[in-house]
């Protein structure tokens, strides 16, 4: 059905009377309430309410509304009993998409998924891409930077990544260690070519008379670089805690801190394989 959401939080309104209240019964951001209407008004031709101080009164086309949508409530309602059961499982694909730099921290929640929902299936998809919650491009969206203004998202925090400045043990015995950001310049720096890199911009900051001795395009090869005794740069600090031989150079500073957070739309944020993946994402995150 073409119209049926809009048909629906018209029907709410209809019922409850003001916006607010169908905002709240249908958990939708007031702002997506009044658009929908609007949208429902404009498909069919006509105003469906008089809107006044005390709230939403149905017109003669309104009422008409009511009826219609009275009806199709009910039937929608004995097929939300039939596939209730079919919500409640664990089961289909479940899309995750992340920037690339948490992905080994997302592996283990996937794996912890895995085991505990053999029914389902997993893709996880890594990059710059911003894929479309609202299209159903994925199910669960770790974002980082600004918080999601879409009302139609369920935005929650789910950790910060905190980084510091490493070098290999072997490059520590080779080079030694800088005594402070001051004696950068005097050692191989390891970053990206990209200007909107965190990590190369921290780094540009704290020594920005130093050259880079090692660049690539990819911003996931300066750490791999670093791990293979290439030079001094910025590793998440629970990244670094897998590679036992990665020596620290400068402490974490509350400035190199990188918020993530869980996004879901709004439409299958309840459904239990989304519940089910937020769990396992939370324990990581934790």
């Amino acid at each position: 059905m073409k119209h049926w959401n809009e048909l629906r939080t018209a029907y709410a309104v209809a019922q409850l009377g003001t916006v607010s209240a169908a905002a709240t019964q249908l958990g939708l951001h007031r702002s997506t309430v009044v658009r929908h209407v609007e949208a429902l008004e404009a498909a069919l031709g006509g105003k469906l309410f008089q809107r006044h101080a005390r709230g939403y009164t149905p017109t003669e086309a309104g009422r008409d509304l009511l009826r219609v949508a009275s009806t199709v409530n009910e039937q929608f309602e004995q097929l939300g009993v039939r596939t209730r059961g079919r919500r409640s499982q664990v089961s289909g694909e479940v899309i995750v998409t992340s920037v690339s730099i948490v992905a080994p921290l997302v592996l283990p929640a996937l794996r912890r998924f895995a085991v505990d929902h053999p029914e389902a299936t997993l893709r996880f998809e890594t990059g710059s891409r911003m894929f479309a919650l609202e299209y159903g491009e994925a199910h669960v969206g770790i974002r980082t930077g600004q918080v999601s203004e879409q009302p139609d998202n369920v935005v929650q925090p789910w950790l910060t990544l905190r980084s510091a400045l490493y070098a290999h043990r072997t490059y520590v015995e080779r080079c030694g260690a800088p005594a402070g950001p001051e004696a950068l310049r005097e050692h191989a720096l390891v970053g990206t070519e990209s200007s909107s890199h965190l990590p190369t911009r921290w780094l540009r900051e704290l020594a920005p008379e130093a050259e880079l001795a090692f660049t690539s395009e990819h911003p996931d090869l300066p750490i791999h670089a670093i791990v293979a005794g290439l030079g001094i740069g910025f590793v998440p600090v629970r990244v670094a805690e897998a590679h036992p031989d990665l020596v620290e150079v400068l402490p974490p500073r509350p400035e190199w801190d990188i918020p993530f957070w869980l996004v879901t739309h709004l439409d299958l944020h309840w459904t239990a394989k989304v519940q089910a993946m937020l769990g396992a994402l939370r324990e990581v995150g934790d």
